[in-house]
């Protein structure tokens, strides 16, 4: 049995399972509702209960205290619905709604994708959760005061983990450590969220995702939240890559286009390799998108790669009528010691 969950001011609606949260229904469908822990202690997700009946489990959660229930307000990281429901809630609309944090993690997970990109998966403490929107980064925060950030590859609502894709830099200290050196179990510490490229959800345009590299990653992250979301704005995902081993998660990207009339995918090889055998385009994927797009006056575009890349679209697309305000851009500065 399911129920229909209403917001009061924004009016937003998600169902939520008879065994699951009410928090966990709202992130699963892509509604950012404001939350810490998400298990009943720190109160971040604490809002009212208007209309309908909601469960506990065997013990009232401990950040809700006897006048909280008089008050019918409800911890929804805990709350189960019993009935539809009428909630008043936060939900986060801005970067300014989200806390940044220092957290510790654990190394979940170690996986190479492909000659020189690692999938790594850090999990967060059972009583810890990091809220982020999708494509904001973290720092790793290292020894003698260094920073080095990555951008989160993962939708916000599976943040039991955190997934990043991090590609072995020439001459790159931190990177060269984590796949000679890390291991599974690594104790690390992370803050974050940060930064500002993420979907405009309020925007009607259609949208233009460039990739370069592992730029792809944080565009993940963004096309993963707006199918949980049933965002269904035409977007069309440009990645460039040099050749095809660089497209470490080809697959993934060619499914969304398969199953989604509005996802259009386009891999574009720069240097192909004679064994590629490529017969698809080539070249630099800020031209392919000006080839494709005469008049990009009513488009947005977000742009996660190397700085060149980004800097060279800046050009272009505002040439072909692109308004600046919407372009978006995640530049990949990589740091050498």
């Amino acid at each position: 049995m399911s129920y229909t969950i209403t917001i009061h001011a924004s009016g937003h609606q998600f169902t939520a399972e008879a065994t699951e949260s009410v928090l966990d229904a709202a992130l699963r469908q892509g509604f950012n509702l404001s939350y810490g822990c998400r298990n009943g202690a720190c109160g971040s997700c604490k809002g009212k209960v208007v209309h309908g009946q909601i469960r506990y489990g065997d013990d009232q959660p401990i950040a809700l205290d006897d006048d909280d229930i008089t008050n019918k307000m409800a911890l929804f990281c805990q709350a189960i619905a019993e009935s539809d429901l009428t909630i008043e809630a936060h939900e986060i609309g801005a970067v300014k709604d989200i806390p940044i944090r220092t957290l510790p993690c654990k190394v979940s997970k170690l996986e190479r994708l492909n000659h020189d990109v690692m999938q790594v998966e850090l999990k967060l403490p059972t009583t810890e959760r990091m809220q982020f929107l999708a494509g904001q980064y973290i720092d790793f925060l290292l020894p003698d005061d260094r920073h080095r950030s990555f951008s989160i590859a993962n939708a916000p609502h599976h943040d039991g983990v955190i997934e990043l894709h991090i590609r072995h830099i020439e001459g790159g200290r931190f990177t060269t450590e984590v796949f000679d050196k890390l291991k599974l179990k690594s104790i690390m510490r992370i803050e974050g969220p940060l930064g500002n490229f993420f979907l405009r959800e309020d925007s009607d345009r259609p949208v233009i995702f460039m990739a370069g590299g592992t730029g792809f990653g944080p565009i993940k992250g963004i096309i993963e939240h707006t199918i949980a979301a049933n965002i269904t704005r035409p977007m069309h995902i440009y990645w460039g890559v040099r050749a095809k081993e660089d497209l470490y998660m080809h697959d993934l990207a060619q499914d969304w286009a398969n199953q989604y009339e509005h996802i259009h995918y386009i891999p574009i090889l720069s240097t192909p390799k004679d064994e590629d055998n490529w017969q698809g385009r080539t070249g630099f994927v800020h031209d392919a998108i000006c080839s494709d797009f005469a008049d990009l006056s009513h488009y947005e575009i977000y742009g996660s790669g190397p700085p060149a890349m980004i800097h060279a679209g800046t050009n272009a697309f505002a040439k072909q009528g692109l308004n600046l305000d919407y372009y978006y851009s995640d530049a990949f500065e990589f740091a050498k010691d």
